[in-house]
């Protein structure tokens, strides 16, 4: 990837900074698997980060059998079952509602035995959440996972999205239920938190699902973000609170804001968020608008330029 305006190449990775996370990946790829035993270890209750390298391992773990391996050779380990957890969960969403019911069923028991062996793990609960959008949208069992997780990690950021995308429209919400919950969360969360920037996450799903339906009447000039009040309370409630450590998720939350703020064309404002992204871009939201590192280049070089040459 070429530089712009002398900044960093993008670097779209999915550990992002991580780089502890980084090296684990490329020792599970390999089929090793003491690199995550030994990341996961060292991660312990940092519930954000466990849930964020979990995931990432998950995907390569999908395809390998690095997860498997672990799991018969440390059947008690936490870590061990937790990944294969995740690994299975994906596993059954990838084969589908009706070919992977199995796989669903194998999972959801992991995550059971994993929270025998770790009670406190809140790693399972989100994979089941997950598992409840894709392959059984109860919503009894969806508040009693819900209710789990608040005892445990009351704030956890990826608990939130995985409730927020069951209610999309696509799977299983009712029209507006999605921004009203997204939104109420966003307002009772203490500030500082990046629960702030759900709001910005259903507007670009309600973008990309109306362009969806009808290209043709609804185009890429026709968008969401110039008169958009949430984009304000984003940055009052998180980005100007925001802790100095950056969440696991941080790159992803910060794309959404800035992707905001340039559909916005709030290109000064957006400066300051793409110097915290740095190389970090990500696919969503900018794939939703176009093709996401072309924009995110495009974009940030415009938020770097000064204001005299700047074009909307």
């Amino acid at each position: 990837m070429t530089t712009t305006g002398g900044r960093s190449a993008l670097d779209m990775h999915p550990t992002r900074n991580d780089e502890a996370l980084r090296r684990a990946l490329e020792d599970a790829s390999m089929g090793r698997w003491e690199g995550p035993q030994e990341l996961l270890a060292s991660t312990g209750a940092d519930w954000d980060r466990r849930v964020f390298r979990l995931q990432v391992l998950a995907e390569a773990g999908a395809r390998l059998r690095f997860a498997d391996t672990w799991a018969k050779a440390e059947p008690r380990s936490p870590h061990a079952l937790a990944l294969l957890a995740n690994v299975q969960a994906l596993r059954a969403m990838i084969a589908g509602h009706r070919a992977g019911r199995s796989l669903m069923e194998e999972a959801w028991a992991t995550c059971r035995l994993t929270l025998k062996v770790w009670p406190h793990d809140v790693a399972p609960l989100v994979v089941m959440l997950a598992l409840l959008r894709t392959h059984a949208p109860d919503r009894a069992t969806l508040h009693r996972i819900w209710a789990e997780i608040k005892q445990r990690d009351p704030w956890n950021r990826e608990a939130h999205h995985e409730v927020a995308t069951y209610l999309f429209l696509r799977h299983h919400g009712r029209a507006g239920e999605a921004m009203w919950w997204a939104e109420e969360q966003a307002s009772i969360a203490p500030k500082g938190l990046p629960i702030a920037v759900l709001p910005l996450v259903v507007v670009a799903e309600a973008h990309r699902s109306r362009q969806e339906q009808d290209q043709t009447a609804y185009g890429l000039t026709i968008h969401p973000w110039i008169d958009c009040p949430q984009i304000d309370r984003v940055l009052d409630r998180w980005w100007r609170y925001r802790a100095p450590r950056q969440h696991a998720c941080f790159a992803d939350d910060a794309n959404y804001l800035a992707h905001a703020l340039s559909f916005a064309n709030r290109h000064t404002e957006a400066a300051e968020v793409f110097d915290a992204i740095g190389p970090y871009a990500t696919q969503v939201p900018w794939a939703y608008c176009g093709q996401a590192d072309q924009l995110f280049l495009r974009h940030r070089a415009w938020a770097y330029s000064p204001r005299r040459r700047r074009h909307h």
